[in-house]
């Protein structure tokens, strides 16, 4: 049985003695307002004794902006539902990457998690999910990114390849010299670049780019890890995503048959891909692409195929799933934001699907009864 009903106005200060995963060390944790502080707060309500607790997960590919089907939400109510979702599985922070829908004034309400927006992710025309992207065609993609980078919360998002039915198979979305132009205009603006790819293709050119992270990143070669470890290009493999690249050739096996080999042969190597990428040094972070196709609230699943699949160490994904990916997307250390788990993790990261407690922006959002 859960509570999920957030404490009324955050107003009294929260403490709990647990283990501290960040540092490993047994702490008494107080949360005062939107503070963490390890120094006693008076009057502290304590609400854990025991457990392992962290600063929440991080979703850094997700779609709060689409429903189910790959059709854009229809209102604030929407998203709003989609993030608690996200919210109720210990994901306190999401990178949106790429909505149709506006929601800024989603962004630090009570009871959602943290947001960072990748504003509306730009594609080429009738190359990509209709109604999702904003489409453009070669000589308007430069200036469709440089202006999405003032309107979302420091990412932009750019669809690098998807399948061209001219060709019958996967293919960059514009020419290399354009996909470049377009990453260096978003970075000139100050935004950091995601750029979604399955193809090798369309990834070596984005990465020789100097894309800020690579979303999926299917067709990666062993060649460029190396220059993605040196420049702090990350990879957000979606590999829960990936599952359904079975599924996506059958439906395509009867008109675009080179389509379906790739898209098989991709997924049966994705594994080995994400754990070269680790052991190269490219940071990894979690990302479900929840949205479209994906359930939201599946971080545990992704956590455990990074885990059983790609062969990364539990203590890894979950560093690299919660504080190091906050680390990664600046926000600060002292947020009021805490998961308690009965217990470790580390050793189990099935404990991660049931949270014991929740505590988001100094609230109390989420206790089990």
């Amino acid at each position: 049985m859960t509570d999920s009903r957030a404490t009324g106005g955050g107003a009294r200060p929260l403490h709990m003695r647990v283990v501290w995963l960040p540092d490993d060390t047994v702490r008494d944790l107080y949360v005062d307002g939107d503070r963490i502080t390890f120094e006693p707060v008076p009057g502290a309500e304590t609400v854990a004794t025991g457990g392992y607790a962290l600063p929440g997960l991080v979703d850094a590919h997700c779609h709060i902006g689409i429903r189910r089907g790959a059709a854009p939400i229809e209102s604030l109510d929407e998203a709003r539902s989609l993030a608690h979702t996200d919210r109720d599985a210990g994901v306190l922070a999401i990178r949106d990457a790429g909505s149709p829908f506006p929601y800024p004034e989603l962004v630090g309400e009570d009871g959602m998690p943290r947001l960072i927006r990748a504003g509306h992710h730009v594609a080429a025309s009738k190359r990509y999910l209709r109604g999702i992207g904003l489409e453009c065609e070669p000589d308007e993609v430069v200036g469709a990114l440089a202006r999405q980078a003032k309107l979302g919360d420091g990412w932009v998002k750019l669809v690098g390849d998807w399948i061209d039915r001219s060709k019958g198979d996967l293919a960059p979305s514009f020419e290399p010299e354009v996909l470049t132009a377009a990453i260096h205009a978003a970075q000139a603006e100050g935004a950091k670049v995601a750029v979604h790819t399955f193809s090798e293709e369309a990834i070596a050119c984005v990465v020789e780019a100097g894309a800020d992270s690579i979303e999926h990143g299917t067709g990666l070669s062993v060649e460029l890890l190396d220059r993605m470890a040196a420049q702090g290009t990350a990879l957000v493999p979606t590999m829960i995503n990936i599952e359904t690249f079975d599924d996506i050739a059958a439906g395509a096996d009867a008109k675009f048959p080179a389509y379906a080999a790739h898209m098989r042969r991709l997924k049966a190597g994705f594994a080995e891909v994400v754990r070269a990428a680790w052991e190269a040094g490219v940071p990894v972070y979690l990302g479900t692409d929840a949205g479209g196709g994906i359930d939201h609230g599946l971080a545990a699943e992704e956590m455990h195929l990074l885990h059983t699949e790609a062969g990364i160490p539990a203590a890894e994904v979950l560093a690299a799933s919660s504080w190091r990916a906050r680390q990664w997307l600046g926000l600060p250390p002292e947020l009021g934001d805490v998961v308690v788990y009965d217990s470790d993790p580390r050793t189990g990261l099935a404990a991660v699907r049931e949270p014991r407690l929740i505590v988001l922006r100094g609230r109390l959002v989420h206790r089990r009864l």
